[in-house]
Parts: structure tokens; sequence; C-alpha cells
């Protein structure tokens, strides 16, 4: 499977895919974000408390490293055994704990020995901590200006519970002194998970909504593209000239260039008409002046004959010419109930001689999207071909099927058998040689049927025996 196989075909599909992914993204970064805020702001909670027990503490170291007792006292929590809340002083004189520290794995410093009550003060050293003279020796309390904060840590207990620590390293004239208060990390842990259970929620709430939005927001914004493809289906079905060009602007541009394109064709296909029949009329009087003459001048058969071929041919190239030009343009709307009483009264009076019953169903208020004029030379070729076989009826039914009208023409005649229907579709084959017919009525039936969409089918019918040739033709809705 390609990468380029992976993206939809469609613009829906595509734009529902980058939107999804953008989305996704968005929650998850808005979900990370606001946890580690959330994160910080109950860890400051912490700090605070720990931050405020060194602070004690740091108040009570001396200035030659000891702790004043007295001045160390323990803040809420510290001072019970087995509370996870502990602090503890390391400097030069040792290190002290707060006597509820809990176990620490022995990769973690051990206490040292505590540190003595009193040591006898080292003389004094100049220092940024040092009392000022005339203070004595009382506890050495952190100056405001010095801008030391205490840096955070993480550690585990011998049962493997995070531990959260503060540290905070006070300078003395024999040294540095490290105070480290600890504290549970549970503490921030368990309202963090339940700040998160409703953040995700109301996050899975959010993409919901925001895919709905993106969903409506599709549909809505593509409609136009939907409706265009429904105007295009109307100008091809024939029910429209052109494309609505009240458009929204993104398409307006495409549907100026497809109007004009329709416009081109149409008078491209007018032209097409034009030059057939201007191509008829010039070829038709000269061979049927000449056709006179030969029979005038008693010109052998063989001439006549050839002459006759020379209008048979004409008249098929001609048709498929006419029939192509069909297949070019925006189709016209045309009744098909007017244009076979049309026809009929003409082929009534044509074919006088013959006593031939005509039974007609066709609706009044179907249409079909085919030109007039190859409509009428579909349904005339048919009928006429029926009326030259039929011995005594013809029917005439047409039926909606679906999108398309079927009309069938059903002639009382001999009728043809598989191999006859067959050839008879073929261009110049007379399977009777009785009339004036020269063979390409049917093929050039078949031809404009298909070139508009249509189809063509000759069979035998079970009812009469005779020809019943089924035209299927696109309806015009």
């Amino acid at each position: 499977m390609t990468p380029r196989s992976l993206i939809p075909r469609s613009l829906f599909g595509r734009m529902l895919g980058i939107a999804a992914i953008s989305t996704l993204f968005a929650l998850v970064f808005a979900g990370v974000t606001i946890g580690h805020v959330l994160e910080r702001f109950v860890m400051r909670g912490l700090d605070e408390r720990l931050d405020a027990q060194v602070a004690v503490i740091a108040r009570a170291v001396r200035p030659d490293a000891t702790l004043d007792r007295t001045r160390a006292i323990d803040l809420p929590d510290f001072g019970e055994p087995g509370s996870d809340w502990s602090w503890h002083v390391e400097g030069p004189a040792g290190r002290i704990d707060s006597g509820s520290a809990p176990a620490l794995p022995p990769t973690a410093p051990l206490p040292a020995a505590p540190l003595p009550a009193a040591v006898p003060p080292s003389p004094p050293q100049p220092s940024a901590a040092t009392p000022s003279p005339g203070r004595g020796t009382g506890p050495m309390v952190p100056r405001p200006d010095d801008d030391r904060r205490p840096h955070p840590g993480d550690t585990h207990d011998r049962g493997g519970n995070r531990l959260h620590s503060r540290t905070l390293e006070v300078p003395t004239p024999r040294g540095p002194v490290t105070i480290t208060a600890i504290g549970p990390r549970r503490i921030v842990e368990a309202p963090l998970r339940e700040a998160m259970i409703p953040l995700l929620g109301s996050l899975a709430l959010l993409g919901a909504g925001l895919a709905l939005a993106t969903v409506l927001q599709l549909r809505v914004g593509l409609r136009p593209l939907r409706a265009l493809r429904t105007s295009l289906a109307a100008v091809r079905a024939g029910t429209a000239r052109h494309v609505p060009a009240d458009q929204p602007g993104e398409l307006q541009p495409l549907v100026t260039e497809l109007n004009a394109l329709i416009d081109q064709n149409a008078a491209g296909l007018a032209h097409a008409r034009q030059h057939v029949a201007n191509l008829a009329h010039g070829l038709k009087t000269p061979l049927a002046a000449l056709a006179l003459k030969l029979a005038e001048a008693g010109a052998d058969d063989d001439v006549r004959d050839m002459v006759d071929q020379i209008d048979r041919r004409m008249r098929h190239h001609l048709g498929r010419a006419r029939a192509d030009a069909a297949g070019t343009g925006a189709r016209a709307r045309t009744m098909v109930a007017p244009a076979i009483a049309d026809l009929v009264a003409v082929l009534q009076r044509i074919h006088a001689e013959r006593s031939i019953t005509l039974r007609s169903d066709v609706p009044d208020a179907a249409a079909v999207a085919i030109d007039p004029q190859d409509l009428d030379e579909m349904i005339g070729n048919l009928l006429d071909n029926a009326w030259r076989h039929a011995r005594s009826a013809i029917s005439i039914d047409a039926t909606i099927v679906d999108a398309t009208m079927v009309v069938a023409i059903v002639d009382d005649g001999l009728g043809l058998d598989d191999a006859a229907l067959a050839e008879a579709m073929l261009p110049g084959r007379r399977l009777d040689e009785r009339g004036d017919g020269h063979g390409f009525g049917l093929s050039i039936t078949r031809e404009l049927a298909e070139l508009n969409g249509g189809t063509l089918a000759l069979s035998r019918s079970p009812e009469t025996g005779g020809l019943r040739a089924t035209l299927i033709l696109p309806l015009r809705g």
C-alpha cells in the first residue's frame, strides 16, 4: 500500500481527514499543556509547605554551623512519625534529622552522627552571613537580598513511593549547611488525577463537538459542488441550457468556462448540421437529375444501378455525419406523442394503398432528451419499415422505465430469424428487395440511438410473429 493510496479520492474525505488530524493534535496538545499547568499549580502548594519548613530550619542555623533545636520547630505533619514528611540538615558539624525521617534507599545518604547541642564557636570570619557587630553568636538568618531559593528534587523511599524534596544551602563561616525538606508526592498526584479525569472528559466532548461541527461545515461548504454536478447533469440531459451563474466566488470562474464551452459546442453542432444539410442538398439534386437523364436515355441497368448505389452510400454517410453531430451538443426537449402522431399521419398517406390497422399507446406528457429531427428520423425509419412488412396491423407502445422511454413498434409480418436479425443492422443490407428502400434505415436508427445515449434492439414478436423493434431513449426529467 503506497502513501498515495491512503489519501481519499473525494474532497470531503481529504478535508475531513485533515480536520480530524488537526483536531486530534490540538486536543492532545491542550491536554498535555493543561495537565502540565495543573501539575505546576498543585506542585506549588507542596513546594510552599516544604519551603516554609526549610525557612524555619534555616533561621535555626548558627554561624558555627550548629543547629539551635529550640528554634528548629516542626511545622504540621513534619513531626509525625511515618508521615513521609521530614527534614534533615547536613553540614561541617554532621547531620541531624527531624526524627520522623522515612527510611531512604541505600543509595541515599544515610544520617551521620547527630550534631552536638552546642559547639564552641569558631572565631568569627568575615562573611555575607556573619552577624553584624554587637549581636553575638545568635541564630543566623539568611538575608532577604541573598537571592537564594531552595531547589527541587525527587527520590523514592524503600517502599518505592515517590518523594519530593526542596533543598537550600546556607553558607556559614565553617562551611555550607544543606537543609532538605521532604514530602510525599502523592498529595500532588491524587488531586492531579481527580482534575485530569473531568479534563479529559471535557476534551473528549469538545472533540466530539468539533467533529460534528466539521462534518456540518463540510456538508454545507461542499453543497455548491453537488449543486453544480446536478446542474451539469441537467445540461447534459437537455433540461437546462446553461449552468446557473449564481455561484460562490471560488466556483464562478469554473462556471463561466463551462457555460462558454456549452455555447461553443452548441455553435459547433449548428454549423455541423448546416454543413450536412448543404452537402445533402448539393448532392441529392444532381444525383436525382442524373438518374432521370439516364432513364430518359435508356441507359443500361448497370449504370443506373451504380448511380443508385452512389445515392444510397451518400444517404448512409450523411446520416452517420448527422448522428455524430447529434452527440456533441446539449440535447433538446422533444415530446414523444406529438412526434409519433405526425409521423403516423405522413406514413398513412404514403402507404395509403395498404390497409394497415394502427394501435398507438403513448403517454401524452412524456418527453425525451433527443433532438426533434433525430427522433423523427429514428421513429420514422422504424414505422416505415413496419408499414412495408406488416400484413394488417402495427402497434406502438411507449412506456417509462426508470429514466428511459421504451418505444416498441411491432408488426404482424413474416418476421426474421436470428441470423437475419443480426444482418438487418448492417448498413446497406436489405433482407427484402421489394420496394424502394436502401437498407440504411435500421443502421442509421441504431447509430442515432447509441449516440444519444439509447439503444435499438430487434426481436421476433411472440404475439404476432412479426418484427419487434424496441427503441430505448433517455427520458428528460
